[in-house]
């Protein structure tokens, strides 16, 4: 499938723009600053962008009120169809959140049932409404909120009227915008038959509309399926890459790895493309959690050179750095204009290796040199092999192996590599080393 090629840049509108926080209902174009940003991202590499919640929302845009608008903060349909028109024109596929397990209070069913209570027509779109009950906004009736945020009202996916809505709102996305395909926001909370349903429906629409859904712990599987998604986000991995890094332990990392993509079989993801990624709107940029700058590049090739989607999150690609503790709003600032220096000259390099390279996007698994600073895996496609070399000490190490072959090409430098008494690693470095 494309996405299993791709490399995903992710952007989150509102803040990408420098939208105001709270919705003030004025309309402002600010969603055609994507356009400023397309040669940015396509010299990145990324042939891929996926946007965070685009649509009408309260505040955040997960608390969605209309999902056949764009957010007035961000202007018209006609503006987003115009950027996602340039992407496309590009080559750079577009991936919008589906944001389909909660609405905002604004939502205009939700709305409905406030004003009109058991008399109204949608009072059987939302989860366990109780009209005897109360909420933490004095509405006169209960419902369930998502983890107990009442902001997000949590909607009713058993429901046909509710599925037969987002399945239309999916549908003008699909022929408004020509959208590629869809994260799912909290897919580990959505009805599974929800999920079966609406696989089935995307496909009609396109074979290769591609549909990723917002996973945390647990056995993908159970998710990523041919019945349901065909990508998840890879929480575990995303953990292992900054904790190993951090506690200088390869071990953690590579075992996951093992665990899910290795030779063995009982290997649990083998031949499934995760979505992987250093960091997110979600949580700290990457550049705050590294205890050592140096590590930074290192941890991208990791994830360039793991089974798996890379995605790098705007504004990261140069080091930006923001904490969680922060607020949310730090993690999703606006940028006047790109930058790019030496990190982003670097992710770009992985990028194109990724890209180009059939081992690194479907090969194998085999861990080859492992030490708690060092770690040298092989990606086997057929019998055409990729060497990813990652040295995160500060001396050089040589790391001695069975390679089967005495010299090959790093895809990051176009230079040959000799593989004679050893790999030799140089401090704080990453190789691709091509043998094919």
């Amino acid at each position: 499938m494309w996405a299993d090629e791709s490399v995903f840049y992710q952007i989150y509108p509102l803040g990408f723009c420098g939208a105001p926080f709270e919705n003030d209902g004025v309309l402002k174009s600010r969603i055609l600053k994507v356009n400023d940003w397309i040669g940015h991202i396509k010299k990145l590499g990324a042939d891929a962008i996926y946007f965070s919640p685009v649509f009408e929302s309260d505040t955040h845009g997960y608390n969605t009120r209309d999902y056949k608008k764009i957010d007035t903060r961000l202007g018209t349909n006609e503006d987003f169809k115009n950027v996602c028109d340039n992407l496309h024109k590009e080559g750079i596929k577009v991936v919008l959140d589906g944001v389909f397990n909660h609405v905002g209070r604004g939502f205009f069913a939700f709305q409905d049932v406030l004003k009109n209570r058991e008399n109204s027509p949608y009072r059987w779109w939302f989860a366990n409404i109780d009209f005897g009950g109360n909420s933490a906004y004095n509405d006169g009736l209960w419902y369930e909120g998502w983890e107990g945020n009442y902001d997000l009202v949590k909607l009713n996916l058993r429901n046909d009227d509710v599925v037969n809505y987002l399945f239309d709102s999916i549908k003008m996305w699909y022929e408004e915008f020509n959208i590629d395909g869809l994260r799912l926001d909290v897919a580990y909370c959505l009805d599974r038959d929800f999920l079966k349903r609406l696989r089935s429906f995307c496909k009609g629409l396109n074979p290769d509309f591609w549909i990723m859904g917002e996973t945390l712990h647990g056995d993908y599987n159970m998710l990523v399926n041919p019945e349901m998604l065909d990508s998840c986000t890879n929480y575990e991995c995303y953990k292992g890459l900054f904790s190993s890094f951090n506690s200088m332990n390869m071990f953690e990392i590579v075992h996951s790895l093992l665990r899910q993509f290795g030779p063995e079989q009982w290997t649990l993801y083998k031949g499934k493309h995760l979505f992987s990624f250093v960091d997110n709107h979600d949580v700290s940029r990457v550049a705050s959690i590294l205890s050592n700058e140096k590590h930074i590049p290192l941890i991208y090739a990791m994830c360039f050179g793991m089974p798996g989607i890379p995605c790098v999150y705007y504004g990261s690609e140069w080091g930006t750095k923001a904490d969680k503790s922060q607020g949310d709003p730090a993690l999703r600032v606006s940028f006047e204009k790109p930058e790019w220096n030496e990190l982003t000259d670097f992710i770009a390099k992985l990028a194109k290796a990724k890209k180009t390279s059939l081992p690194l996007q479907y090969g194998d698994f085999y861990s080859k040199v492992l030490t708690n600073k060092q770690c040298v895996f092989e990606r086997n496609l057929d019998g055409k092999r990729v060497f990813v070399a990652i040295n995160a000490d500060e001396n050089e190490f040589v790391a001695h192996a069975d390679y089967g072959v005495g010299e090959g090409i790093d895809l990051l430098t176009d230079e040959r590599v000799d593989f004679g008494g050893g790999l030799t690693l140089k401090p704080y470095s990453a190789m691709f080393i091509d043998v094919n």
